[in-house]
């Protein structure tokens, strides 16, 4: 994972913006190439995910992916190139959007790119949340010492899950594999209420760029029943682990077992830096969200408490904390407007669900009302209180165990 000098053709600092589809002189190795040289947002390598649009910087190496919404553009992190121009690079971005009659908004940007921006008047900064941070070196004598990790993973050794790694992720293990891993996408997406998420969250990455990914599976009795992908983040000297799917038949600890192995697989490669991602109204960051406007404030507060009913945001952090992070790093939004507006967060809102979020939400809803019916229907079936089969299945993030 060493940085290394590229040289980019005249071709390819010429054109300055494209939708990749789209891009006769720029190929998705040229930009994996920057990535792989200048990456350190841990969102660096999805911009590789599908779904983006690449700008350029003219002269430098440099490149920000983003998706417009209505007249935000929204980047996926800071722009990827080297620190020393991020200020310049970020610059001349905002021009591209002022001559496209939009504004900008950098999603899941981390501590370095809120200091370049900050004191020039010309931005907002919110929190959206925090990523929990291990080292990797440090992940044996942690997993030893924590006895909620060595229980879940004896759990998942007891129950006959064993791991298989597939080093690197170019055709996910073959075409048998790769359906078995499609299948149980499939499964792990049926039990949310609202439909998948995007942008920065998406969940069918599977045919997306793996080339320097590393893919971990869980097997009980010879059937895939859960995994994981890891990413690079080069300029950290480490990963993040991007998704961990599980089916409802996978047993208790299978997630622990493959993070488990995941961390000891880093370690052994040299790496201290490894996060499993942002972890969206996380209360690590409760502190830091006093520079979010009242209202944010606010509508984050009624999230906390009503949002779990679609996507388990408290179930995503206690399952972290469980683990035991070494930190939590703050992850924010910025955005070149001096007032951070409701409009863009509609925008980000838009961005993740890929609808308006006002019909995301009512189809949430419907689906929730069915799923919470059919349960009820079952525990009444059962002779169970219709409670109990209730607070299990959320305290389970929505799996069946």
């Amino acid at each position: 994972m060493r940085r290394k000098s590229i040289a980019f053709t005249d071709k390819y600092l010429q054109n300055s913006t494209m939708p990749l589809e789209n891009a006769a002189a720029v190929s998705r190795e040229e930009i994996r190439q920057l990535v792989m040289t200048y990456g350190w947002n841990t969102t660096a390598y999805q911009i590789l995910n599908p779904g983006f649009a690449y700008w350029f910087a003219p002269g430098v190496p440099a490149v920000a992916a983003y998706v417009r919404r209505g007249k935000v553009l929204l980047a996926a992190g800071a722009p990827v190139c080297p620190s020393e121009v991020l200020g310049t690079v970020s610059k001349q971005f905002e021009q591209f959007a002022r001559s496209q009659n939009c504004r900008v908004c950098y999603v899941c940007a981390a501590d370095r790119l809120r200091q370049v921006v900050k004191g020039s008047g010309e931005h907002s900064t919110i929190v959206i949340g925090a990523q929990p941070v291990w080292n990797p070196q440090e992940w044996p004598r942690l997993a030893a010492d924590r006895r909620a990790i060595r229980l879940q993973v004896a759990r998942a050794h007891n129950k006959g899950v064993t791991v298989e790694t597939i080093a690197d992720g170019t055709g996910a293990g073959g075409p048998g594999c790769a359906r078995e891993l499609e299948r149980i996408v499939s499964e792990w997406l049926d039990v949310h209420a609202l439909p998948p998420l995007h942008f920065l969250v998406e969940p069918q990455i599977l045919h997306g760029v793996m080339k320097d990914r590393f893919i971990m599976v869980a097997r009980r009795a010879g059937v895939a029943v859960a995994f994981l992908i890891a990413s690079p983040v080069v300029a950290r000297n480490g990963y993040l682990i991007e998704q961990v799917a599980r089916s409802p038949l996978a047993p208790n600890g299978s997630s622990e077992l493959l993070i488990d192995a995941a961390i000891r697989r880093m370690a052994a490669e040299g790496r201290d830096y490894a996060t499993l991602g942002l972890v969206a109204l996380s209360t690590q960051a409760v502190g830091a969200t006093a520079m979010n406007p009242w209202w944010l404030r606010l509508m984050m507060v009624i999230a906390r408490a009503h949002a779990n009913r679609f996507y388990n945001f408290r179930g995503l952090e206690w399952f972290r904390l469980k683990m035991a992070p070494l930190r939590w790093e703050t992850i924010f939004a910025i955005a070149n407007e001096p007032r951070f507006s409701l409009r863009t967060l509609y925008a980000i809102g838009e961005a993740f669900a890929g609808i308006p979020p006002w019909q995301a939400l009512s189809l949430g809803v419907l689906r929730a009302i069915r799923q919470e019916s059919e349960h009820l229907r079952q525990r009444i079936a059962t002779g169970l209180p219709a409670s109990v089969h209730v607070r299990s299945y959320r305290a389970n993030g929505g799996v069946r165990r």
